[in-house]
């Protein structure tokens, strides 16, 4: 079957002021509704000086409380991509994303949901609590850090939820400002008797990992990754100029892999834009950086197997992936992998972005 196009395009019916420095930008796909879970995200691509850009992020919207497609950006010191969003688009202009991805989702389980959010990654965690409030029957309590009182995000939308689930939902808001870093002390104190709960994790690096490290479980803990900006290409006499630019939802750390000296009978293939190059293949080699080291400029974003923007199709040979959260089933069986985490383990190998 032919593969639906990556981008399609969607109006900005409205843009919603969620804080000093964060903005909820309501969509209208103009090829229809596009199927989501909560907790999911999209990746946009913007044409910013010349080049385009691409960056993910995660629905504050629910599919079962909300009507419209909402994501929420928060401006990012040097950030080009969400300072563009910001300053640049108004109601009614258009923008360009992907399908949903990701799997930061919740399980079939009546366990407690605990959420905790450091500033904008409170995004994908109200969306998850929206859903399970109003499909379960779950208890759900959240942490919500932020730098200070300008900074909350969804202030409003949770006091909200809060009434109109008494007894269901807590919201405990802890502000660094006027208390400080949350400290792994002041986690397992919120967690208290919910050990058992599925936790729900997104925010600043840091934060994350002292969560994590702190939760007394034996719960589940399930983690959303923003902002790692994908690692630069060396310089080889084969190499151009490599977008550096880039940043998404839902990074995890891959392992970095060593590239020996190149087989010279063994070819990597990449048709892109109308395009074919070829180039050795080199052991351990992922096909996105063998299109990059080729001067060709395929499109990409995580670089972590979560996003599916750097998705093409292995019309000869074949290659293995290191991670797939993005791909499904059918998709896999069609001959489409992940460029950034596919490794050929065939001599010779084609791939096409169509």
């Amino acid at each position: 079957m032919a593969r639906p196009p990556l981008f399609q395009r969607a109006t900005v019916t409205r843009i919603v002021k969620e804080s000093a420095d964060a903005r909820t930008y309501v969509l209208d796909p103009h090829d229809g509704p596009i199927a989501y879970q909560s907790g999911q995200f999209c990746t946009f691509r913007v044409h910013v000086d010349g080049k385009d850009l691409f960056r993910s992020y995660s629905m504050s919207s629910a599919p079962e409380t909300d009507r419209e497609l909402m994501t929420t950006v928060k401006r990012v010191p040097g950030g080009q991509v969400s300072n563009w969003l910001h300053d640049n688009v108004v109601e009614g202009d258009e923008l360009e994303l992907t399908r949903a991805a990701g799997r930061f989702c919740l399980r079939p389980t009546e366990a407690p949901l605990l959420g905790f959010s450091g500033g904008s990654g409170i995004t994908p965690i109200l969306s998850l609590a929206k859903s399970a409030l109003t499909s379960t029957a779950r208890k759900v309590r959240l942490l919500c850090a932020d730098r200070d009182r300008e900074s909350v995000i969804f202030e409003a939308v949770l006091a909200e939820l809060v009434g109109r689930y008494p007894g269901r939902l807590e919201v405990i808001r802890h502000l660094d400002a006027d208390g400080g870093f949350l400290t792994p002390d002041a986690i397992r104190d919120f967690v208290g008797a919910d050990g058992g709960g599925d936790s729900y994790i997104c925010g600043p690096e840091a934060f994350m990992e002292m969560v994590e490290n702190a939760l007394p479980g034996p719960g589940l803990v399930f983690s959303e990754r923003f902002g790692a900006p994908a690692p630069a290409l060396p310089a080889t006499p084969e190499a151009t100029e490599t977008p550096t630019d880039t940043s998404s939802a839902a990074i995890v750390e891959t392992p970095t892999a060593t590239t020996p000296a190149a087989t010279t009978d063994h070819t990597v293939t990449i048709i892109l834009n109308g395009k074919k190059k070829s180039v050795p293949r080199k052991d351990g080699e992922t096909l996105l950086d063998s299109a990059r080291r080729a001067g060709l400029t395929p499109p990409f974003s995580c670089e972590a197997g979560n996003c599916a923007t750097c998705m093409a199709k292995v019309t000869k040979g074949h290659a293995t992936l290191r991670r797939n959260d993005a791909l499904t089933d059918d998709e896999l069986a069609e001959g489409y992998v992940l460029t950034c985490q596919a490794v050929p383990d065939t001599d010779s190998i084609t791939v096409d972005y169509e």
